[in-house]
């Protein structure tokens, strides 16, 4: 199994590390540094959020940016806790379980978990070491990343990539077992080391013909989520709808939305729950699709950082500092700390 899934790696780009398919941009950064003579010129692309989006910042606080009316319930608990104080701020918030956790700082879904019980409180308290947040789960069909952007010197953005995301899954035929089809399915084979664990008291379970089994219902690549290229779904409405939203959040001009909704109307006319607002380090994740050219990729990847380096370059005409090489390091420093914690 382990030469087999080398090989679908190494045939898949969409699961080759992040630091090979970033590296070619590592040069594009350090020219536009140069030309700003900072480092983190990026950081003027998003006033209102600490170092713009790109490391560092709070999740709850760039959240709290947001209308609430597009997005759902969301609490900050800090560490240290335990579990009658998280029940606790659960039932003075008239939330119930199911609910999400996720940490306040983190990134490609490390540490988020849909918790269903206070089973799982106790081992998310036992593992988690930073301040972290709760969420009502949002229970909609559809899942989507929305990239955004807006030129300081034009009145109005617009949406240049959307990412469907395809929970993974595996499907009876009313013979195999679910640890079989998991086996069978390479994206989720690559899971195996998590999904043992989830499943470890079904994995002999046979599924029925056409019953579909959702193993992860987290929508982030690492755990085994497809992301789907679905650009063919930007249009002038859904632009409108996003831009409208966007100019509410103060000092917003570059991101993604990640987001649940009901329907592809919803989703146009803007009628969504915004579970997570990221800032320029978020990439437009429609690159990712199965199957996509590489080379296309780092071409999108290309654009998508000259808007950033022209973005950051207009807020700063317009008297938005750039981070000094000081408070860059410090923030670097504090969450290489936290991850090694």
């Amino acid at each position: 199994m382990v030469l087999r899934n080398f090989f679908v790696k190494l045939f898949s780009w969409e699961y080759w590390p992040f630091g090979i398919i970033q590296l070619p941009i590592l040069f594009l950064w350090m020219w536009y540094a140069l030309k700003e003579r900072s480092l983190f010129y990026f950081s003027a692309s998003n006033p209102s959020i600490l170092t713009g989006g790109m490391m560092g910042e709070s999740k709850f606080d760039v959240l709290e940016l947001v209308p609430e009316e597009v997005k759902p319930k969301t609490l900050l608990v800090k560490v240290p806790t335990n579990i009658q104080g998280v029940l606790k701020i659960i039932e003075n918030n008239n939330l119930s379980l199911p609910l999400i956790f996720k940490p306040d700082m983190g990134e490609r879904g490390w540490m988020v978990r849909k918790i269903k019980s206070t089973d799982d409180i106790e081992k998310y308290l036992s593992e988690i070491k930073i301040d972290f947040i709760i969420q009502r789960l949002v229970d909609l069909p559809l899942e989507f990343g929305v990239y955004y952007l807006r030129f300081p010197s034009q009145q109005n953005g617009f949406v240049n990539s959307i990412t469907m995301k395809e929970f993974l899954f595996v499907e009876g035929d009313g013979k195999k077992n679910i640890q079989a089809l998991i086996f069978e399915k390479d994206r989720a084979r690559l899971q195996w080391g998590i999904l043992q664990k989830i499943y470890q008291n079904r994995l002999a379970e046979i599924l029925p013909k056409g019953e579909k089994l959702e193993l992860v219902s987290i929508g982030n690549h690492c755990l085994g989520t497809t992301f789907l290229n679905a650009n063919h779904l930007v249009s002038p409405k859904l632009s409108e709808s996003f831009d409208r939203i966007s100019k509410k959040i103060k000092g917003f001009y570059f991101g993604r939305y990640d987001l649940r909704c009901a329907t592809l109307q919803d989703l146009e006319n803007g009628n969504i729950q915004i579970v997570e607002l990221n800032g320029c380090g978020a990439e437009p994740a429609h690159i990712y699709h199965p199957g996509a050219s590489l080379w296309k990729g780092i071409s999108d990847l290309i654009v998508h950082w000259k808007n950033l380096y022209q973005i950051s370059k207009e807020n700063h005409r317009l008297g938005v500092p750039y981070l000094s090489f000081e408070e860059g390091r410090a923030i670097y420093n504090r969450v290489k700390n936290l991850k090694m914690s």
